[in-house]
């Protein structure tokens, strides 16, 4: 068995709340990440071009937003999508007004950043 230099394992240590603090930008699942680049190219054009784009849409939404905020919004979106009294209160509400538009924001900082 091989072990770490004093060295190396102080560098790891080191690097460790980097290691952490990277890992905390990239809380969003693959698939989570695949279906927004989808969505994206099917409005906006299925080019390579696109696909850096798009990619980089969600990678910088991703940098402002975490994961929960990010799901908690587009479930909101979907949600007022639907016609009837039942959305009444949740388009009232404040709380989820904020959400969205902390999500519509990151939006536009992506869009300013990548398009």
């Amino acid at each position: 068995m091989k072990t770490l230099g004093k060295t190396a394992l102080v560098g790891m240590l080191a690097a460790g709340p980097a290691l952490a603090g990277a890992a905390a930008l990239n809380d969003y699942p693959t698939a989570a990440r695949a279906d927004y680049v989808f969505a994206c190219m099917a409005s906006n054009g299925q080019t390579s071009a696109m696909l850096e784009r798009c990619s980089c849409s969600i990678d910088t939404i991703a940098a402002i937003l975490p994961y929960e905020a990010y799901v908690n919004a587009e479930t909101v979106i979907r949600t007022l999508q639907l016609t009837g009294e039942r959305t009444g209160a949740l388009r009232a509400s404040e709380r989820h007004k904020a959400m969205v538009a902390d999500l519509r924001r990151a939006q536009a900082e992506a869009d300013i950043v990548c398009f």
